[in-house]
């Protein structure tokens, strides 16, 4: 069985590199996801990434057992990309180019034997979901980003975010909202 966060943690804290490697292999991916989201720049989010890791390590003494490991380590993700988007030294790419975060939304999407018609179908829906999300105000993005790519509950978002639940909740709401809206202006509508 494998080794839970908090052991994981433990470990780390006791001098283990093996603990804190295991810890980074089981959330590099999602605290990835979540700047390269908000900053729109894969590379610059790898950095960012990484720096991540530099803060959870040289603070893994101040974690509560108590939360969740992940909801701990995406907070400090959050307020190192917000750190970076304030400072205003990011280089972005155009909202129209797929993949900005490395793995496009379309090649993220499988069937059991898709038709060409229907993988190209999924490709084209999953570039004007992804310009559609580039455009959400990077607030919304960032919700949308942790509740449908990360999964997280609302009490998570709150507390990586430091958003009350129902500002949570009602800020995906609009974001949504305004997502659906974005995907029709590019001729997507529920029915497609």
């Amino acid at each position: 069985m494998p080794a839970t966060d908090v052991e994981l943690v433990r470990g780390a804290l006791a001098g283990s590199e093996w603990a804190f490697r295991e810890l980074v292999l089981r959330y590099q991916t999602p605290v990835y996801r979540l700047t390269v989201r908000m900053l729109r720049d894969p590379s610059r989010a790898e950095e960012l990434a990484q720096d991540t890791f530099v803060k959870a390590f040289r603070s893994l003494h101040t974690y509560d057992a108590q939360r969740k490991f992940a909801a701990w380590l995406l907070a400090i993700a959050r307020n190192v990309a917000i750190d970076e988007l304030r400072r205003g030294k990011l280089h972005t790419l155009p909202l129209e180019e797929p993949g900005t975060d490395g793995v496009p939304i379309h090649e993220t999407l499988e069937a059991e034997g898709p038709t060409p018609a229907l993988i190209a179908e999924r490709r084209e829906l999953g570039r004007a979901l992804e310009t559609a999300i580039g455009r959400l105000r990077p607030e919304y993005r960032e919700i949308v980003t942790l509740r449908h790519e990360q999964e997280l509950d609302y009490g998570e978002i709150a507390e990586i975010t430091g958003l009350p639940v129902g500002t949570v909740k009602s800020s995906l709401h609009r974001a949504r909202k305004e997502l659906a809206e974005h995907m029709s202006r590019l001729g997507w509508s529920p029915a497609n």
